[in-house]
């Protein structure tokens, strides 16, 4: 599995990725989230997910000084409960902490979105005290390396 930098080879195909009925009330479509991405500019990371040479899912980062964000991250209606969804997160929090030093990950989860919020808990986020705008913010703690 890989995280790909999205270009004008691949836009449109992350255009057309699918979530599930389940999901459509908690999860930004695609073409909001790159729209977004775009206009946070420098500070955003979106990527399509692979997995061979396919692509599976979308994801979105913010890397904002001390406070690293994974603010949209799907994975397409037809790749569901495969482990795609664990695996692509755990690239993430990879990604996070190696190229951009992460000791907190910070994660938006709709406050009724209860299926999201036991995800992210079983990759070790927890809940926090943080909520904005029906957004509730869970936060991995990275802990420190030793030397």
């Amino acid at each position: 599995m890989e995280l790909r930098t999205i270009n004008e080879d691949n836009y449109q195909e992350c255009l057309s990725l699918n979530i599930t009925d389940a999901n459509v009330d908690f999860i930004d479509p695609v073409a909001w989230s790159l729209a977004e991405a775009w206009v946070f500019g420098d500070d955003a990371r979106p990527f399509a997910i692979y997995t061979d040479n396919e692509m599976v899912g979308y994801v979105s980062m913010l890397i904002v000084e001390n406070n690293p964000q994974i603010v949209n991250f799907m994975i397409d209606s037809r790749f569901q409960k495969r482990g795609y969804g664990t695996a692509a997160a755990k690239l993430c929090i990879e990604y996070l902490c190696k190229e951009h030093n992460a000791s907190r990950i910070s994660l938006p989860v709709n406050l009724g979105n209860i299926p999201a919020q036991k995800f992210w808990s079983n990759l070790g986020f927890e809940l926090s005290n943080d909520i904005e705008d029906g957004y509730i913010y869970m936060r991995l703690y990275i802990p420190e390396k030793s030397v």
